[in-house]
């Protein structure tokens, strides 16, 4: 497999990533399986975080302490003080079935963490660090004015943003920010959180950068199997590609939500990472089993909104959730009453 350096880290890793937020929605024996069947493929870059449930333990599971120096771990925590990152970090090893961490990330902090910063937090990981527990700091970020600082401030090892082709100027300009400065640029979201169908056209476009390591969502050994696949036999970027790159992104304009989950948990019981997308998945895959009885029931939460802000004020996008909420339950009832007899 292709493999680049990670900026300062000096860490060779596979430009085909895995990101492992997904396998918590698996059974540990499927997670086990596809996480084999990856590092078996030549995968070696695996990131994860605290946050993702038994993502971390799962990664543990698969992956025996003799394979361990043949892989590069990442992983996260939001702790906001430094003795909450030392519990996250003692329960991310223990999980993980390893004595260190290759990247430990800040998980996309409403700030910098900085030397001298309340809570102690760089200082704890400055000590981790010191102590081997982990390797190289970095920092994970949805607001393009914290992922500028962070990278400006030259006090992280690597960076994680989002990043697809259906990025802009400013995220283009952060991309090279981290090209300058060493820092090494981990692409989160290379789909758009699923949204993004045409994996060839996003896998071509990723590959423009050579800097930059896209971290592929892989829940289902399928989806394992068709970054294989591309890796093995890479797709052109050619006009033909560049077509669909820009049908693609004609289809997605505007302030659309990219299904990061900061907005949850929502007192009205709306998922809102879903509903807030809900048209894009009805009209751009297989809608069938988003047009059920249940799922209408499931849709029809949006109804109970009760305005409380909270979700527009957690969005990393600045989005008006709730006013997008609405228009997608709009549509979403208008394809409903189009399609709901080919049931």
């Amino acid at each position: 497999m292709l493999t680049t350096r990670l900026g300062r880290t000096d860490l060779m890793v596979t430009r085909t990533a895995f990101g492992a937020l997904p396998i918590q929605r698996c059974s540990e024996a499927d997670a086990v399986a596809i996480l084999r069947r990856a590092l078996e493929a030549g995968v070696n870059f695996y990131d994860t975080a605290r946050a993702y449930s038994d993502s971390e333990a799962k990664i543990g599971k698969a992956f025996s302490p003799a394979e361990r120096q043949a892989i590069v771990i990442s992983t996260k925590t939001f702790a906001e003080t430094a003795a909450e990152l030392w519990e996250h970090l003692h329960t991310s090893l223990k999980n993980l079935n390893t004595d260190y961490v290759d990247i430990y990330q800040f998980h996309n902090p409403a700030s910098v963490p900085m030397p001298g910063g309340a809570g102690g937090l760089y200082e704890a990981a400055l000590e981790a660090k010191k102590q081997g527990k982990i390797r190289f700091i970095g920092i994970t970020n949805h607001r393009i004015e914290i992922a500028k600082q962070a990278v400006a401030s030259g006090l992280f090892d690597t960076l994680q943003y989002p990043f697809s082709l259906l990025s802009g100027p400013l995220e283009f300009e952060l991309a090279e920010m981290c090209r300058e400065s060493d820092t090494g640029f981990i692409a989160m979201k290379a789909l758009s959180g699923g949204l993004l169908t045409n994996a060839a056209a996003a896998f071509a476009f990723m590959r423009q950068y050579e800097h930059v390591v896209p971290i592929w969502g892989i829940q289902r050994m399928s989806e394992l199997e068709q970054f294989i696949a591309l890796e093995a036999d890479p797709p052109e970027l050619d006009a033909a590609m560049l077509a669909q790159i820009e049908k693609e992104c004609g289809a997605l304009q505007g302030d659309f939500c990219r299904g990061c989950g900061y907005c949850l948990p929502c007192p009205a019981g709306i998922e809102i990472n879903m509903a807030a997308r809900i048209y894009y998945f009805i009209t751009r895959s297989p809608y069938k089993n988003f047009i059920t009885p249940e799922y209408q029931a499931h849709m029809a939460k949006v109804e109970d909104c009760i305005n409380c802000g909270a979700c527009k004020s957690r969005c990393p996008y600045g989005l008006d959730t709730p006013e997008l909420l609405k228009r997608q339950y709009e549509l979403y009832k208008g394809f409903v009453r189009e399609h709901d007899g080919e049931i």
